[in-house]
């Protein structure tokens, strides 16, 4: 039996409040900045950044600086963390709604949804060939998912070769990076940016796609060589794997 007088669960207690849940439910679909929180929810920023601060105490939230403006920082949505402590409240009110915990990828029907995304960033040697090739790998090709950059770089960077080879098992070795002038004209069901940069350049595109910003570090920043910069490439890739995750219920509605 559950103890009577129980404490109200944290998770209850962020989530409940009407602020605290429509910033969740925005964030739940972008990464944003203060600023644009404001406008989206229309209440002062002061209030906006109070109920921020609570729900990052509360690990729901975690914060990026951006590397566009070093003087704003990204909140993104830790939706894993949200399944998480909706699982333990569940089981808090009564055994019989605990619930086995659910698969790393869910299975969702693309069938005829013919949806296209267009991942962005700014050289296009990194972040987005690894999103563009993980959304592809997860929905077996069910999904058309294109990449490219407002400045292309030569080459893919080797790790990000490495690490889809290595933790995916996809081989991407023979793809180069492509322009954003090589997507003119085209139609997307989705673009996306993973590049704080890219973001504040990204162009307009027939058909007005769905956006999201997903602020993601470049691996490739600090400049180190590819041996000493291989862990922080494994970290993104493992942000953009759980970010492509949590695309697929998503994309799935959309195509519906």
């Amino acid at each position: 039996m559950v103890p009577s007088g129980q404490a109200t669960p944290a998770f209850v207690r962020l989530a409940a409040h009407p602020l605290r849940w429509r910033l969740l439910t925005e964030l739940a679909n972008s990464d944003y900045r203060v600023r644009e929180l404001v406008t989206l929810v229309g209440e002062p920023q002061n209030l906006v950044s109070y109920h921020l601060r609570l729900l990052r105490d509360g690990g729901l939230l975690t914060t990026t600086r951006s590397s566009f403006d070093g003087r704003d920082s990204y909140y993104h949505l830790d939706l894993d963390r949200c399944a998480e402590a909706m699982a333990d409240t569940s089981a808090g009110l009564h055994p019989a709604l605990r619930r086995e915990p659910t698969p790393r990828i869910p299975p969702v029907d693309l069938r005829g949804s013919r949806l296209v995304v267009l991942f962005i960033c700014s050289g296009n040697s990194a972040r987005s060939p690894i999103a563009e090739a993980l959304l592809r790998h997860h929905t077996g090709g069910q999904v058309e998912a294109a990449s490219a950059g407002n400045r292309p770089k030569p080459h893919l960077h080797p790790n990000a070769v490495r690490v889809l080879h290595d933790q995916f098992g996809i081989d991407i070795a023979d793809q180069r990076p492509r322009h954003l002038d090589t997507m003119t004209g085209r139609r997307f069901d989705y673009v996306i940016s993973l590049c704080d940069k890219a973001r504040e350049i990204c162009p307009d595109f027939p058909d007005h796609p769905r956006r999201a910003h997903w602020s993601i570090p470049d691996p490739a920043a600090d400049g180190n060589t590819d041996q000493a910069s291989y862990p922080a490439f494994r970290h993104a890739a493992t942000d953009i794997d759980t970010r492509i995750r949590h695309l697929l219920p998503v994309l799935s509605t959309t195509g519906c």
